[in-house]
């Protein structure tokens, strides 16, 4: 409640501003409540005090240009500089080790689903620099990840009203399988849609196939 009560205050004294810098802030791994702040802030727009489309646009906005900073610090600073001014930033050793275990199983695609994994988040921008990611690919998976994320978090507060918080906590215990589950129905929408494509796609590859054995 006290966190609550704090991002309340913030709202009333900054309104909009909030979002930006607090989300900004928060990717250079400093600690900020993003997701409750964004859930808060949907709830404000149920109310009208806020417009959802501004919330949007600028909660995304925080959150690439605070994930592009780490990516940049990574990559031109390196691996050096971290462990030496890590601590500045909230990033110690053991911090660095939840990420780099998780970078190990799922590699770049932990970038996009990273943002539903607390203690991961904050640190992807830093690894994905640190693995000279090139930046077109670090993009695709941070800026997509991103719209996802701002758009399920402040969508909470702004369709479910009084009831956010409640719905907030749920939400945030199973957000990964949540996310999970709506990327799968997502992928088979896209397979449904270009059936046709795939068909052709595999019908041409058995066709090699064959040809192939023949020969």
């Amino acid at each position: 409640m006290e966190i609550l009560r704090w991002i309340q205050t913030l709202f009333e004294e900054h309104g909009y501003l909030v979002l930006f810098i607090g989300l900004l802030l928060e990717f250079v791994a400093l600690p900020f409540p993003g997701e409750t702040t964004m859930a808060y802030a949907g709830y404000l727009s149920y109310l009208g005090t806020l417009h959802f489309g501004w919330l949007l646009i600028l909660s995304f906005l925080g959150t690439t240009i605070g994930i592009t900073i780490t990516y940049f610090i990574g990559l031109k600073a390196g691996l050096p500089f971290i462990n030496r001014f890590g601590k500045w930033l909230f990033l110690s050793p053991h911090k660095l080790e939840k990420p780099r275990i998780w970078f190990s199983k799922y590699g770049h695609g932990l970038i996009f689903i990273g943002y539903f994994i607390p203690g991961v988040r904050h640190f992807t921008g830093y690894f994905s620099g640190l693995n000279a990611l090139p930046f077109r690919k670090f993009a695709l998976y941070a800026y997509g990840g991103a719209l996802f994320w701002v758009i399920l978090f402040l969508g909470l507060g702004k369709i479910f009203g009084p009831q956010w918080s409640v719905v907030f906590h749920l939400v945030e215990l199973y957000s990964l399988w949540i996310f999970s589950g709506l990327g799968i129905i997502v992928l088979m929408l896209i397979i449904y849609r270009f059936r046709e494509k795939v068909r052709h796609i595999v019908f041409v590859k058995k066709n090699k196939k064959k040809v192939k054995r023949s020969s």
